[in-house]
């Protein structure tokens, strides 16, 4: 049987046994405050610095030290006593205690070994403050056996820390002679929840450096971290990562309308909503304000990139529910890839973002980063932006050009050509802003608004009971607009709202529209065929079409593209070109309109070829439907050819700026 003691021996060596792993865990746990504040403070502002050693306070950026200053101001005494930062040397650089001259002593020994281990090392003091632990924490730079910049010095307040230690222990020496075991189970669980304490408030205080307080996103630093990884994984993998910044539009209007508390709703809902369209393996983070990125790793391309922010802009289609109210708002967004757009991780951000603000500026909602524009690039968005800001304005006309039966002179029809006269630089060629809305999908809209214009030019033409209101209108047709599934339900509405009869609607698309998506492209065709409405192709000979799909077409007209007009007066080769295309037309039914026709020879030249109507500035330039009844009247009196010389002033008259 265990003598008295034995067992009082027994007890004291269990209770100093507890003792010492009690304080060294909380020791421990005191180490990794001090870590956490010097990360935040030091640690993550000079990642990016190539100063070297610390010498002298100078070689302190700016940006460590109003870090430091911010969380000691944000950090009360009960979390921390001082913070200071020394040189290699051991000469101290800042303090939280005013001068360098009030900063505690570094204890070169203690440093050296935080060195050899690289993890901080401490040791209890005492301070004016009160009892401490003082950790001295390396700070190192680039890689953790790169080099050390200097030394951080933590004193974490300890009389309370201690005092839970050796309560703990004198609560074991008391129960020693009776319940010996139990008291160390109760000491262990002590021991136990007063780790838990610490490492929980480590846990929140990183939590907090790493994620946006508002939405509980990761933030700008998290992120930065994120997409450093992930592009090295893309380095590993060859895969792209995709980086979408985007914008909240017209939030300052939330704010400064509905207040701040409902900004801020508004903008949790958001983030709630951006988590819910990503992939899992995607970051979306809150980079401050009313801006968001999403970090996209191992894409599939460009066409991927632009899916995603498709379905991120989506978001945004169903009303946020705030509070009793449900707030329709839009988003702005730039997507950059690396490695197409950028190698690194700045870069990226950049092209991002600069593409963001072009979606902003052009109200395109999402945006792909275009390389190697440079200058134009901002240009073209500008146009872009003003094109769409024109529809609907006074900008925007429509100019009529007659078309010519070439047997006998008579007026047979007029194309509709779309004129834009820009409130700053004036009158914008079709070449420099059709294209643009081509590329963008404002297209569109844009036929549309054409097609609505002409169609009440042509009832107002009825209405008036003018001699040419029986005149076909032909009007260019973009190839999205035969992907639209409704075109043909909107066509015929406008015809009928406007009392047009089908017939009187001519549309013109080209080759290259109708081989794009040939099934849906012919399935419309055929669609708007059906109401009655004519369909021309342009610009034959450009493209490459093939007999059968001319044949398989509800086509009623072939037009020529001025590039083989024009070379009917001195190539051989081009008229023996014209002819085959004149001859293939008539075998299919088709009517054959030449463009670009601009003198007597060559109109004489495309009689004898075959060709039945002719287009060109040879009769007229395009003109306003204001001047377009003085133009028909003269036409319908003249029907005779016009000499060279007088064809080469109309040319020079058309390209006139008057």
């Amino acid at each position: 049987m265990v003598s008295l003691t034995t067992m009082v021996l027994l007890a004291l060596i269990l209770t100093w046994l507890v003792a010492t792993t009690l304080q060294r865990q909380a020791q421990r746990d005191g180490e990794q405050v001090a870590e956490v504040f010097v990360s935040q403070g030091v640690q993550s502002k000079i990642d990016t610095e190539s100063v070297g050693f610390w010498k002298n306070p100078d070689d302190v950026s700016p940006a460590v030290v109003g870090s430091l200053d911010n969380i000691v101001r944000a950090n009360n005494v009960q979390e921390l006593n001082s913070l200071s930062l020394y040189s290699t040397g051991g000469e101290p650089l800042w303090t939280s205690m005013g001068t360098t001259a009030d900063a505690p002593a570094l204890d070169m020994d203690r440093a050296n070994r935080a060195v050899e281990v690289l993890e901080p090392v401490s040791t209890v003091v005492d301070t004016p403050q009160g009892r401490s632990l003082e950790v001295t924490v390396p700070v190192v730079y680039g890689d953790r056996l790169a080099g050390v910049y200097g030394f951080a010095q933590v004193n974490v307040p300890w009389e309370s820390t201690e005092s839970t230690v050796w309560r703990a222990v004198l609560t074991v020496a008391a129960v020693i002679s009776v319940i010996a075991l139990l008291a160390w189970l109760l000491l262990y669980r002590t021991v136990h929840r007063a780790s838990a304490t610490l490492r929980s408030q480590a846990s929140e205080n990183e939590h907090l450096a790493l994620h946006d307080a508002l939405t509980g996103l990761p933030n700008r630093r998290l992120l930065q971290d994120r997409l450093d990884r992930a592009i090295t994984a893309s380095e590993r993998s060859g895969k792209n990562l995709a980086l979408m910044i985007l914008d909240v539009d017209r939030f300052k209007e939330v704010n400064d309308t509905l207040g701040h508390d409902r900004g801020d709703a508004l903008l949790i809902e958001v983030a709630k909503r951006l988590s819910e369209v990503v992939r899992d393996a995607d970051t979306v983070a809150r980079l401050g304000g009313d801006e968001f990125a999403v970090l996209a790793p191992e894409v599939g391309g460009l066409l991927y990139a632009e899916r995603l922010a498709s379905r991120v802009h989506s978001a945004f289609d169903e009303p946020f529910q705030v509070g009793d109210l449900h707030l329709h708002v839009e988003s702005s967004i730039g997507i950059a890839l690396l490695p197409d757009h950028a190698e690194n991780a700045t870069v990226l951000m950049q092209r991002a973002d600069t593409a963001m603000y072009a979606a902003k500026s052009t109200h395109l909602g999402a945006l792909l980063y275009r390389p190697g524009e440079g200058g134009n690039s901002a240009e073209r968005l500008q146009l872009l932006g003003d094109l769409r800001n024109a529809l609907g304005t006074q900008q925007l006309s429509i100019n009529y050009q007659p078309k010519i039966d070439l047997g006998t002179g008579e007026v047979m029809g007029t194309e509709a050509l779309l004129r834009w006269n820009h409130p700053e630089r004036g009158n914008i060629p079709p070449n420099d802003f059709i294209p643009l809305a081509e590329n963008t999908g404002l297209i569109q809209g844009l036929t549309r608004y054409v097609l609505e214009m002409v169609c009440a030019q042509m009832a107002e033409w009825d209405r008036v009971d003018t001699d040419f209101a029986h005149l076909p209108v032909a009007v260019n047709l973009s190839a999205r607009n035969l992907l639209e599934p409704d075109f043909d339900e909107f066509l015929e509405d406008i015809l009928a709202s406007h009392l047009i009869e089908p017939e009187r609607l001519e549309l013109e698309v080209t080759e290259s529209a109708l081989i794009e998506d040939p099934i849906r492209s012919h399935q419309m065709l055929h669609k708007i065929a059906a109401l009655g409405v004519t369909l021309a192709v342009d610009d034959f000979g450009t493209g490459y079409t093939s007999m059968s799909q001319l044949e398989q077409m509800p086509l009623s007209t072939l037009k020529i593209d001025r590039s083989f007009t024009s070379r009917l007066a001195d190539d051989p080769a081009g008229a023996t070109l014209v002819k085959a295309m004149v001859d293939l037309a008539h075998e299919f039914g088709l009517e054959v309109v030449a463009e670009g026709v601009e003198d007597a020879e060559v109109t004489a030249r495309l009689r004898e070829l075959g060709c039945d109507i002719g287009q060109g500035f040879l009769w007229s330039r395009p003109v306003t439907s204001a001047d377009l009844p003085d133009v028909l009247f003269q036409l319908s009196f003249q029907r005779r050819p016009k000499a060279r010389s007088e064809a080469a002033t109309d040319v020079e008259a058309a390209h006139s700026p008057s």
